[in-house]
């Protein structure tokens, strides 16, 4: 009887020990519970931000939006396809070298696309109000990294 309370009472240890390394690793290393990513979030702030730096009256928000989430729905294909890449064999030169070319391709292919989206932005929009959306763009997503990179640096 003896050694079955010792066994119980090892299980529990055991379980008590893996609940709380789950608890951990759900946190993160330093206690803080992760921020968990929220695209529809994501693209309201972008959105939200875009009408308020590049000055978007809501009738030119709402001809030029259409478009943006076209535009930026095709861009998703090939950044889906770099973060593929991160799990290349850096010892299979082959592999590197194929996946060093693709990566160019996709870089012509994207700046294509994006051009292709500019010129359809500049028929909705003036041209000085397109270049507003894009330095916006640019501006937010500078923010955000900031913004990562400081919650990273937390302690």
């Amino acid at each position: 009887m003896n050694k079955m309370k010792r066994l119980l009472l090892f299980i529990a240890m055991v379980m008590c020990i893996g609940a709380v390394g789950a608890q951990q690793h759900q946190r993160g290393p330093r206690g803080h519970m992760p921020p968990s990513f929220d695209p529809a979030r994501f693209e309201a702030e972008l959105e939200q931000f875009i009408v308020e730096e590049a000055c978007l009256t809501p009738k030119e928000a709402s001809v030029f939006f259409p478009l943006y989430r076209e535009m930026r729905k095709k861009q998703m294909v090939y950044f889906n396809k770099m973060r593929r890449d991160r799990f290349a064999d850096y010892a299979d030169d082959k592999a590197c070298e194929r996946i060093i070319r693709e990566a160019d391709q996709r870089d012509l292919d994207l700046k294509k696309l994006q051009q292709q989206y500019h010129n359809k932005f500049m028929k909705v929009l003036s041209p000085s109000k397109t270049f507003r959306v894009i330095r916006a763009e640019e501006k937010f997503h500078r923010k955000i990294f900031k913004r990562a990179a400081k919650r990273d640096g937390e302690v």
